[in-house]
């Protein structure tokens, strides 16, 4: 090393015998500075350490908050001194308990149990936080800690704690937005995340999560009902354009929910969904759908790659959309009612087995809403 840059026991003396706080602040952080140069020699890296040893008992906040933060993301530092400093106050622990790789996931879980909210943010702001961290932080009572972790990639959570979780903190808006933004959750997870957010999130979670088909189809059927209800009580019409471009860059776009729309009643989703399905305008595809001799739709579902066999139920509901329209008919219930009766009146010789079982519990559904009604 050049002699400027050397460690000696005058260095030390000078240090140790400064009274005032700042000069040792910022001697400490030259100090480990030159801790970090490879070319140290072993009785400079000794002095090194026995500064920083003496220096955690100074009785200065400042002083070991400049040690902490100097040392925080060097690999080199001695296990007692690390671990010493991330048990100090908040403001000197938090800078190594947020960066340092010297520290054990046994000395993390040992701060997480004895030490308040601070400390266990940082931890759970990691880069990385192992799974029994996770687990242990996951029992904090605090909002702040739990929308930390989170939202935290590197955190590896297991679905038991997403539900541990969502058991504690699910009605917080804190918690609930960096969950459903997280880049992966669970199936079940996220379908039980979606009964809990607000609408926006909800869109969020079909569009970018993994959710099953009957979940997707009845998440897709509110939005777009409520959007209906809006438009119809003066309101603006939802972006039925927007919602099918971010299912299908999502890989959202299935077959099954867009049939299910359509058999919902919403021809104009499953107008621009097939339109960007197969890479067409929307008017092309609005003319296919509606070609009197039943060849346009039979084209579009092959470019699609739909089953076959979804055809007639595609083709059934088609058909009664158009007779309701030309009746006048405004009685949503009752048009869902006979749109469903009369699809699986179409299909029952062509069983498709997952739409079938969800339509029939659909039907059943209105079939009770008008009961009621009555």
């Amino acid at each position: 090393m050049s002699e400027g840059t050397s460690l000696s026991s005058a260095d030390v003396a000078r240090l140790l015998q400064d009274p005032n706080t700042d000069n040792k602040a910022a001697a400490i952080s030259k100090v480990a500075s030159t801790y970090s140069d490879v070319g140290l020699s072993d009785s400079e890296r000794e002095i090194a350490e026995s500064i920083f040893r003496h220096m955690l008992k100074d009785a200065a906040v400042r002083v070991r908050h400049a040690l902490a933060d100097s040392l925080k993301d060097n690999p080199n530092v001695p296990h007692d001194v690390a671990t010493s400093l991330a048990r100090d106050v908040d403001e000197v622990a938090v800078p190594m308990l947020s960066y340092s790789e010297v520290l054990t996931d046994e000395d993390l879980l040992e701060i997480v149990h004895t030490k308040g909210t601070e400390a266990q943010k940082a931890i759970a702001g990691r880069d990385t936080v192992s799974e029994g961290i996770v687990d242990a932080l996951a029992e904090s009572d605090s909002e702040e800690v739990i929308a930390t972790l989170v939202s935290n990639e590197g955190a590896q959570i297991t679905e038991s704690t997403f539900d541990k979780v969502l058991d504690k903190f699910g009605e917080s808006e804190a918690v609930q937005g960096p969950m459903a933004n997280r880049s992966s959750l669970p199936i079940a997870v996220s379908e039980r995340l979606v009964t809990l957010v607000s609408e926006q999130l909800r869109d969020h979670i079909m569009t970018h999560h993994e959710v099953s088909p009957e979940m997707a189809s009845d998440l897709l059927l509110e939005s777009r009902e409520k959007a209906t209800v809006s438009l119809l009580e003066g309101g603006e019409e939802g972006n039925v354009q927007a919602l099918v471009d971010q299912l299908y860059a999502n890989g959202r776009l299935t077959s099954t929910l867009v049939l299910r729309a359509l058999v919902m009643g919403d021809t104009g989703f499953f107008e621009a969904a097939m339109a960007k399905i197969v890479n067409i305008p929307v008017l092309n595809a609005y003319q296919l759908i509606h070609d009197k001799g039943g060849t346009g739709l039979k084209r579009l579902f092959e470019a699609a790659k739909f089953p076959p066999k979804t055809a007639a139920m595609a083709r059934a509901a088609l058909d009664v959309a158009e007779e309701m329209m030309l009746t006048g008919g405004d009685n949503r219930d009752m048009f869902k009612q006979l749109m469903i009766e009369r699809v699986l009146t179409a299909v029952e010789n062509d069983v498709d087995t997952d739409n079938l079982d969800y339509l029939i519990g659909k039907l059943h559904r209105v079939e009770e809403n008008n009961s009621d009604a009555a």
